[in-house]
């Protein structure tokens, strides 16, 4: 596939990412640049108390295609994506998170494994850089959310992805928190999307830590992943009430999404 025939919109969802963000933006707008004629670059700031938002809102002034939506207070990183997928225009959607973890210049390998009979393109970790905890804790979630929701994807919280803008017409997303991305993939998955997976790079968190053992955050992820088992897999609410699913074709080098 010839990129330069597609458009596309790079996302970044940011939450006190001011030591990353900047940097992730340059990176992408020189990138993007060698990559399409058409493209836009979408940051959602969440709620950040940091210098994140005046930081963005200077960049802005500076590019063009830089379109940054705030959000007044933190709603979740789920509330960031569903903002963010509202606000990108181009066919295709690359996104990755403001805290460089992933690497924006691994988005070539993304395109060149999108074929015209593909839908999206996946990353996994190669291995991940963060405490032992956090690859332990990683570990049994990516397996225990492969069998509970029988999904048929390696790494379901590599957030380096690109894909059809027009897959979101077929899905409504709703999950505010991190379970955002396993209600994604099995929605896709049900939809019949077709998806390839390779290996990207994982690095050190650089600055600020995360949230993920806090006890509020690990209840509030637990009640949705609950209600989202429950909506998904017990009452198979998986498309739009007027969307019908797209019929399935196999091809060379495409693993088919199976709900």
């Amino acid at each position: 596939m010839d990129p330069k025939h597609h458009s596309i919109s790079a996302f970044f969802p940011a939450c006190n990412d001011e030591n990353t963000i900047g940097e992730i933006i340059h990176k992408a707008a020189a990138l993007l640049s060698n990559l399409t004629d058409d493209y836009e670059i979408v940051i959602v700031n969440d709620g950040s108390t940091d210098g994140t938002g005046q930081l963005l809102d200077v960049l802005a002034q500076e590019y063009a295609f830089l379109r940054v939506i705030h959000h007044g207070i933190n709603r979740g990183y789920g509330a960031a994506l569903i903002t963010g997928f509202a606000n990108c225009s181009k066919d295709l959607i690359f996104y990755t998170d403001g805290d460089g973890q992933y690497d924006v210049e691994e988005l070539p390998l993304l395109l060149d494994n999108l074929g015209e009979n593909i839908d999206i393109v996946n990353g996994y970790k190669i291995s991940r850089s963060d405490p032992k905890s956090r690859i332990i804790a990683g570990y049994l979630y990516r397996h225990l959310m492969r069998f509970l929701f029988r999904l048929n994807v390696k790494d379901v919280d590599c957030d380096f992805r690109l894909f059809r803008r027009s897959l979101l017409d077929r899905i409504q997303l709703g999950c505010d928190s991190g379970v955002i991305c396993v209600e994604m993939m099995k929605k896709f998955q049900a939809n019949s999307c077709r998806m390839i997976e390779i290996p990207v790079h994982h690095y050190h968190r650089r600055c600020g830590s995360s949230q993920f053992f806090r006890f509020r955050h690990l209840r509030r992820l637990f009640i949705q992943l609950f209600t989202t088992w429950w909506k998904l897999v017990v009452r198979r609410e998986l498309t739009r009430p007027s969307v019908l699913p797209a019929p399935q074709t196999s091809m060379h080098r495409t693993r088919m999404l199976q709900g």
